[in-house]
């Protein structure tokens, strides 16, 4: 376990290796779960801020879902979290003419149309948080089987998880803490 303020990590972020490889899985993190994508305090707002510009994006039976069920919904486990369609897919999930699910958030965000990537949750996967008293979790948790073409392309390639997920980690907890994480990682990286 390694501690970084009050957040503790769970080893496996630098010890395992992962590469999201969307040919083989065709992006079915967006499909695949028992809920939406988990939303954080402030980005409720974010999607209500958002969601004008994303619209074109969607498809439309992703819009008939938003407009009869909300841009967001509650889930006991989980909390706030992104509709999603009866299939499964989230709500706000484009799908490519290769048949990739990808996010119509992130879409319109590549397009220059909003500064707000997508949810941090999405963004992060397959690394998961979860939040107690006294203290935030960062596991790694990729999906079994789903990701199993992801976890041997990092391997082959040598990319560990937190490198991987630079990009979110220093959108989540900053630029020091994920200094503070990759000089752990090679202290480790060392000591073997």
């Amino acid at each position: 376990m390694i501690v970084i303020d009050d957040i503790l990590i769970s080893d496996q972020v630098i010890e395992e290796q992962f590469v999201c490889d969307l040919v083989k899985c065709k992006g079915g993190c967006c499909v695949d779960g028992d809920a939406g994508a988990p939303l954080e305090k402030g980005e409720r707002k974010e999607l209500e801020d958002a969601y004008n510009a994303v619209l074109p994006y969607l498809t439309k039976e992703g819009k008939m879902h938003i407009e009869r069920e909300g841009k967001y919904t509650y889930d006991r486990e989980f909390g706030w979290v992104t509709p999603t369609i009866s299939n499964g897919m989230c709500a706000y999930g484009t799908i490519d003419p290769n048949g990739i699910v990808k996010c119509g958030i992130e879409q319109a965000y590549n397009d220059g149309e909003i500064a707000w990537k997508k949810p941090i949750s999405c963004h992060l996967f397959p690394i998961r948080i979860k939040k107690t008293a006294k203290a935030e979790l960062v596991n790694y948790e990729p999906r079994e089987d789903l990701c199993s073409a992801a976890c041997k392309l990092g391997e082959k390639l040598k990319v560990p998880v937190y490198q991987f997920l630079k990009e979110p980690i220093i959108r989540k907890y900053g630029k020091d803490f994920f200094e503070a994480l990759n000089a752990t990682a090679l202290h480790y990286k060392e000591k073997k």
